[in-house]
């Protein structure tokens, strides 16, 4: 099989990446690698952590594909260790969080995809989201190769999906979201799929893009945060859910979306986004923590 060996990896954890809430078409294998599809594109990764730099090693993948593709999505050209400093320097809080998560870091993903994706994540929990997105990609999308015996099939397209009712989508079960999914597709094929792309350009404001990406049906606030900071590249985004109004309460006594919000530009600045996903990292691990504790679940038994 193809391989691609890349040594000197710092701040760099497969579990951290991929078990942020911010991707739902990886899976993690029993050997710690993680096997999944973006685009068409069909990987295997295993990361090797040592002290002067780990190792990453991408299987089914060329150096072409490494250096046109994988480098990108990975943002692997970002000096995270500098990051990390910066935002502990600010605010002696988040450096707990970052220890928790230290590895994160968040990926280049396509537009398209994370539209439709944190559609489909409203009151939702990261397990039936990825049976969801997954079930849709078997249905309506097309079947881009296999890996270790199993088949990948891509995203469908808008165009796809466009041309379907609620009732088509029964089977992914979406419940509700089926609407909003094929309002958004229709709206994205009607505008163009390059007008949602322009969205990620450096020169467009994370306003007018929040302003765009809000018009789609479903998305509000939360969704559209999540969608410019996975996918356009607004690092500033702080999406507020349930999991950081815990955190944020927890951590710092805030309650409102606002407050919230207004605290994450104030002190995060323009890493607000990659802030966020160390806090949110960080309470998905304690809350884990405390449902795995017996005394946790007799006290909530009382």
């Amino acid at each position: 099989m193809r391989q691609v060996s890349i040594e000197g990896i710092r701040d760099f954890d497969l579990d951290h990446i991929f078990d942020c809430g911010q991707a739902f078409r990886w899976n993690r294998r029993p050997d710690g690698s993680y096997a999944g599809i973006a685009g068409r594109r069909i990987a295997n990764l295993r990361f090797d952590p040592c002290q002067q730099g780990g190792r990453l090693i991408l299987s089914n993948v060329t150096d072409e594909d490494f250096n046109g593709f994988w480098k990108d999505y990975l943002d692997l050209g970002r000096d995270y260790g500098a990051i990390k400093k910066e935002l502990a320097a600010k605010d002696p809080v988040i450096g707990r969080a970052i220890g928790a998560g230290q590895g994160i870091r968040l990926l280049r993903q396509d537009k398209w995809e994370t539209l439709i994706s944190f559609i489909l994540s409203q009151n939702n929990h990261i397990p039936r989201i990825k049976k969801c997105i997954e079930a849709l990609c078997c249905q309506f999308g097309e079947k881009a190769g296999q890996l270790d015996g199993e088949v990948y099939y891509t995203f469908p397209a808008p165009e796809t999906l466009a041309c379907l009712e609620p009732e088509d989508l029964v089977e992914c079960r979406l419940g509700y979201r089926a609407k909003y999914l094929i309002g958004t597709a229709r709206k994205v094929a009607a505008d163009g799929l390059e007008r949602l792309e322009t969205m990620g350009a450096p020169d467009v404001s994370a306003a007018e893009a929040f302003e765009y990406v809000t018009s789609f049906p479903g998305v509000g606030p939360k969704v559209a945060n999540c969608i410019l900071l996975f996918s356009m590249g607004k690092y500033d985004c702080f999406p507020v859910d349930v999991w950081m109004k815990k955190v944020m309460n927890d951590l710092y006594g805030l309650e409102s979306v606002k407050e919230i919000s207004d605290f994450a530009g104030r002190t995060y600045g323009s890493y607000g986004g990659i802030a966020q996903q160390y806090l949110f990292y960080y309470v998905r691990q304690i809350s884990r923590r405390q449902s795995a504790d017996p005394l946790t679940l007799e006290n909530r038994r009382k």
